[in-house]
């Protein structure tokens, strides 16, 4: 589903703010069960509305802490796309994407990936292959399993946008529950439309980090003075977009797609002739590439499409680690 751009208008979704209600209470009462206590600690990395905000470049950081404590970090996602309702272990060499989804392939090449709907069933899939430490990626609004840490990450450009909840806005439930369970908060880009969330954050007691989503410089010497067609599949294609721009890559098109699209054969056919009519680079995001994999029909936009990786970088490294360590001993 592409999501409306009045979501992001201040002041707007009035008419359909009875339906939000509705839903949000809903959430709301659903969040409020008690859930299931894993056999090992788990973190999880959430948003607060529908739509990218950089939560797997997140998950993947947290991973990144853990293994470097020597622990051996699981993923745990719900695998949005797949078909197989699990519990499975995510194996890149026999899934594809159609099976498990984008972002399970992505973190699968970090840190076991376990995709399960049954979030308590995954987790204690996971501690039984061996996971000293279970990372959710997604899953803050998902009663079934205690979290003994749970992050939230929030575009700083974006913020709430007009602060409802679905359909009358981006808000997945209600903005204090979510802050309510969240210990940490994770502001990506400059703090624009993100304030009053940080102050609400840190008037609860959360910790605020701030972070900024850093391109893979390797990529962006490749594409050097080249003009580009970038292309995204994802929650926020602007976000990727000015991730190129702000590196410095000349964009000549842009193409968004909805989220976790699926390319047809003739999308993929008219990339590629867009791409050789203006003598332009394709350049695409990391879970786009992934979806494009493995299909014989998009074999040849996957061939020459180039994905540009990014890595989420904390400011306050230092007291996020220990935030993320903590977790192993909070219990």
């Amino acid at each position: 589903m592409r999501e409306p751009a009045f979501w992001w208008q201040s002041g707007s979704g009035t008419w359909l703010a009875p339906l939000g209600a509705i839903y949000g209470a809903v959430a709301a009462a659903r969040m409020r069960l008690r859930g299931q206590r894993a056999g090992v600690p788990v973190i999880c990395v959430g948003n607060l509305t529908v739509g990218g905000a950089g939560k797997t470049p997140a998950a993947l950081a947290v991973a990144h802490l853990l293994h470097a404590a020597h622990e051996r970090p699981f993923f745990l996602t719900r695998g949005y796309g797949g078909r197989l309702p699990g519990p499975v272990r995510v194996n890149p060499r026999v899934h594809s994407s159609a099976d498990v989804g984008d972002e399970p392939l992505l973190l699968a090449r970090l840190a076991p990936t376990v995709v399960a709907r049954d979030r308590a069933a995954g987790a204690q899939f996971a501690q039984y292959a061996g996971a000293s430490i279970i990372v959710m990626d997604d899953g803050l609004q998902n009663p079934s399993l205690v979290k003994d840490l749970a992050i939230v990450v929030i575009d700083g450009r974006r913020g709430i946008g007009n602060g409802r909840v679905i359909p009358a806005g981006p808000l997945r439930a209600p903005l204090q529950m979510q802050l309510d369970r969240a210990q940490a908060l994770i502001v990506v880009g400059p703090l624009d439309r993100a304030l009053d969330i940080k102050n609400r954050a840190e008037k609860k007691g959360a910790l605020v980090f701030h972070a900024s989503l850093e391109p893979d410089r390797g990529i962006i010497s490749a594409i050097g003075r080249r003009k580009v067609l970038a292309f995204a599949g994802i929650g926020n294609p602007d976000k990727f977009f000015a991730t190129l721009t702000e590196a410095g890559v000349a964009i000549a098109q842009r193409i968004g797609f909805d989220d976790h699209h699926r390319f047809t054969a003739a999308q993929a056919q008219d990339l590629l002739a867009l791409a050789r009519a203006a003598n332009l680079m394709l350049v695409t995001t990391e879970k786009d590439l992934v979806r494009l994999s493995g299909d014989p029909q998009l074999a040849e936009l996957a061939q020459h499409a180039s994905a540009l990786p990014v890595r989420l970088v904390v400011q306050e490294m230092d007291q996020f680690r220990q935030l993320v360590l903590g977790a192993l001993t909070r219990r």
